[in-house]
């Protein structure tokens, strides 16, 4: 009797422990299915630079030694994107096959710059790896400062004239198009040009 009564305690916990197991497989589903239903907008953060005024001129080198002027008013007529990454970011990783994929699709009006900071030897071997040898490539602290960035994948979108045109974290490629998509409207995210559609609805 006593045995059995430890048998069956014994597949009581065991049942505890499998069903324990599964509810936290769950929450880790929910919380990959809620990242990829997230909204398709780049997130804008509200503090920072103004979409709609000029951006700033930061003067920087790409790991070629070319010297750059980013920020300043493009001399082909192209809108420049800037995403900034880091070696040590998944999510950035993740992206730089979509933004490969956009600047060879969106070449004759886009020029992608990539910015990062930090050892010059750590990121040669992250450009090495994920084969972005064909973009430039800068290092500099101030641009990040510049432009404010805290958390990554950050990008802004500048137009020919040196405005800024969108801005805001990235880590898809609907957040990403997204940013393309509020430079087309004249909006500074497709959050602000959905909230102000709504307001107008409500009015």
């Amino acid at each position: 009797m006593v045995y059995a009564l430890l048998v069956s305690n014994l597949i009581l916990w065991a049942v505890l422990i499998a069903l324990t197991l599964v509810v936290l497989a769950l929450v880790r589903q929910i919380g990959v299915l809620h990242e990829r239903i997230a909204p398709a907008g780049a997130l804008l953060l509200e503090r920072g630079l103004k979409v709609g005024e000029a951006a700033p001129v930061v003067s920087v080198v790409d790991l070629n030694g070319h010297g750059r002027s980013i920020g300043a008013a493009s001399e082909d007529g192209r809108t420049t994107l800037i995403v900034f990454v880091s070696p040590t970011c998944p999510v950035c990783k993740a992206l730089l096959p979509v933004v490969k994929a956009s600047r060879r699709s969106e070449h004759q009006w886009l020029e992608v710059i990539l910015a990062s900071d930090g050892p010059d030897e750590e990121q040669r071997r992250f450009v090495a790896s994920h084969g972005l040898t064909e973009i430039p490539y800068v290092l500099s602290a101030p641009l990040g400062m510049a432009y404010q960035v805290g958390r990554l994948p950050f990008a802004a979108l500048i137009d020919p004239a040196g405005i800024l045109r969108a801005r805001g974290l990235v880590n898809s490629r609907e957040h990403l198009e997204s940013l393309f998509e509020a430079q087309r409207r004249g909006v500074a995210s497709l959050q602000q040009f959905f909230e102000s559609r709504a307001d107008s609805q409500a009015a």
